[in-house]
């Protein structure tokens, strides 16, 4: 089921004790009782602020069972699914627009600490994109190739779900008979979208019911021999509670009633109504084909970038520049290893040389899951010389459950739990083999886990000190620009010895740089789908069939694409403006620290971060 991203503003009575003992050191010389004065005037500030971040994510936590379950949290609501209903969504805004009311009319920004200045400026920018996307809300299209509102529930309750004891499965089978009344009020916004001429793209309408009919194979909905999916899940976490077998039994029996009943009429209700409007679609264009389509992108830029100013032109403009420089690294290669022939022919070459590949095989798979975790751990062997911080969290390498990999993603990751019930996990479709080239593997690895996603994410849901809503915000530009950045370190680090994984790292920066062009193109020049494919083709090694993905996705998430090399083009900028300006005195080690520090941010707020940590070095 698509969840539409909220502002999530958990509490904690850890930052509210350490705020009650934290002072500010005066700007300058005062007298002990205008100095102690001071003090308890701003620390009154950061804690009154501090409650009221606490109370804002309280309530936002209440209203999404699945991010308490997400947190790893139990409750009276672990057996419910979110109220997907427009009218909630509403509500929601409605309270996202008193609270940005009231951070402006109660707090004095003046009187903050620095560090609570950081998050009241990341909330209030929350709060003013919260309202400049919200009227678009039926833009975003219910379902595409990367999302399947029929594969979700199985996903999370399979990964999400956990099951410690008899209640757990009770609320396990309560989320599979609520599933029926959960995908009809999703369903009301895809009726609201296309009644407004929204309808998803052409392309996505066959592998979204192939995967929402997928959850339905197997017992008991049919009589293959074999258990359904969840099924399978839900007995293999019955069978490891420490109960009798009869209530065990009663459990299996219950949910397989649900599961035959309203789960199965949930599903089915859905691929009927994705049925039903095919012939409405949008064809395969960009979403300048929308009503306001063009409104639309400029917002959709806005929000994953974090940076108003960027235009369309100017984002094309600049892949296409990244393109050009990245082709002639590319070829510096190309002559290191020896190939004979232009860079197309040597790009066809790494498509069609079987020595590229892993075998189609379940030997295979375990080959490239193992390859890629001995990357990760390699990474962890010097990572002292280049952090401060780590991520407590462990890291995981896993395949893609072969139930969603018509409409998962070619490689993400999976955040841990803050309680450390579940760790990252770094997911790798593997349906198709000949599709995974080697030469790419290491670069994804860093990109996806150390010291990429895993990094950043895990470090930010750990940090100590700040509101607790940090550690959950989301920022598109910082998130993938650090993954992004991460596979450039990772090359400073020693890694890439071997030249065409060095090459790899270039093909990733690459396709990164030509989503800066045919995003744009798409959605601002009105390309065709071949259009892109044809160009992704020309520039990028990647195998057709990966290409068809990639810019499928492209089309279903305008902008989403941009914030890769927008976001790293602006890291590298930071840096090595900290690198001139603090010469002999920077160390890249405080840098990482400046940027991971605060969790994810807006691009302006990183550069007055960083700014203001070269500020600081210089007067030390």
């Amino acid at each position: 089921m698509k969840i539409r991203r909220k502002r999530l503003l958990l509490s904690s009575a850890a930052l509210v004790a350490a705020l009650s003992c934290a002072t500010a050191a005066p700007a300058h010389a005062q007298a002990p009782a205008e100095s102690a004065a001071a003090a308890a005037a701003e620390q009154t500030e950061d804690q009154r602020l501090a409650a009221f971040f606490e109370e804002v994510f309280q309530r936002n936590l209440k209203n999404s069972p699945l991010f308490q379950a997400q947190l790893g949290m139990k409750g009276p609501d672990y057996g419910k699914w979110d109220d997907f209903s427009d009218a909630e969504q509403v509500r929601q805004n409605d309270e996202n627009k008193k609270d940005l009311e009231r951070l402006r009319a109660e707090f004095d920004f003046e009187k903050l600490s620095d560090q609570m200045k950081v998050s009241y400026r990341i909330f209030e920018y929350l709060g003013e994109r919260q309202a400049r996307t919200f009227p678009w809300r039926f833009h975003g299209y219910s379902f595409s190739t990367m999302q399947n509102p029929a594969t979700f529930p199985a996903s999370f309750l399979q990964n999400i779900h956990r099951v410690d004891d008899v209640s757990d499965a009770e609320a396990y089978i309560s989320r599979i008979k609520g599933f029926e009344t959960a995908m009809r009020q999703f369903m009301e916004s895809i009726d609201i979208a296309a009644a407004k001429g929204i309808v998803p793209t052409s392309y996505s309408f066959d592998p979204v019911i192939t995967d929402a009919k997928n959850v339905l194979k197997g017992a008991p909905f049919d009589e293959s021999g074999e258990d359904a999916a969840i099924l399978k899940d839900f007995k293999a976490k019955v069978e490891k509670l420490n109960a009798p077998a009869k209530e065990k039994a009663r459990l299996v029996s219950e949910a397989t009633a649900a599961l035959k009943g309203p789960f199965k009429a949930g599903v089915d209700a859905f691929v009927a109504k994705v049925e039903s409007l095919r012939d409405m679609s949008v064809g395969e264009n960009g979403v300048w084909a929308l009503p306001d389509g063009e409104a639309y992108y400029r917002s959709q830029i806005d929000f994953w970038t974090s940076d108003a100013t960027l235009t369309a032109d100017a984002l094309h403009k600049t892949g296409l520049a990244e393109v050009k420089r990245i082709k002639g690294e590319m070829k510096g290669i190309m002559k290191k290893v020896g190939f004979k022939g232009d860079l197309k022919a040597f790009f066809e070459h790494l498509r069609t040389d079987p020595g590229n590949f892993f075998p189609n095989t379940d030997e295979g798979r375990n080959a490239y899951l193992a390859q890629s975790k001995g990357y990760i751990d390699a990474i962890y062997a010097d990572v002292g010389k280049y952090f401060n911080i780590l991520p407590k969290a462990p890291l995981e390498v896993r395949r893609v459950e072969e139930w969603r990999e018509e409409t998962a993603g070619i490689a993400f990751y999976n955040q841990p739990t803050p309680d450390g019930s579940r760790p990252g996990i770094y997911y790798v479709n593997l349906k198709d083999m000949t599709t995974k080239q080697k030469h790419e593997m290491e670069t994804v690895a860093y990109h996806e886990g150390a010291p990429g996603h895993h990094f950043q994410i895990a470090i930010q849901q750990e940090l100590e000190g700040v509101p607790t809503f940090q550690k959950f915000a989301f920022f598109g530009a910082y998130i993938e620009g650090w993954g992004l950045y991460a596979e450039r370190l990772a090359k400073e680090q020693g890694r890439f010895t071997d030249p065409m994984q060095d090459f790899g790292r270039l093909q990733n920066e690459m396709l990164r740089a030509c989503r800066l062009v045919v995003d744009t193109g798409s959605h601002s020049k009105k390309w065709t789908r071949q259009q892109m494919i044809d160009y992704m083709l020309d520039n990028n090694p990647m195998t057709e069939e990966d290409v068809i993905k990639e810019v499928e996705r492209y089309i279903d998430t305008p902008g989403q694409a941009l914030s890769y090399k927008v976001g790293m083009m602006k890291i590298l900028e930071l840096r090595e403006k900290a690198k001139k300006e603090l010469k002999g005195d920077f160390d890249i080690r405080d840098f990482h620290d400046v940027v991971l520090k605060n969790g994810a941010v807006p691009l302006p707020i990183l550069e007055d971060l960083v700014a203001d940590y070269i500020a600081k070095k210089k007067a030390a």
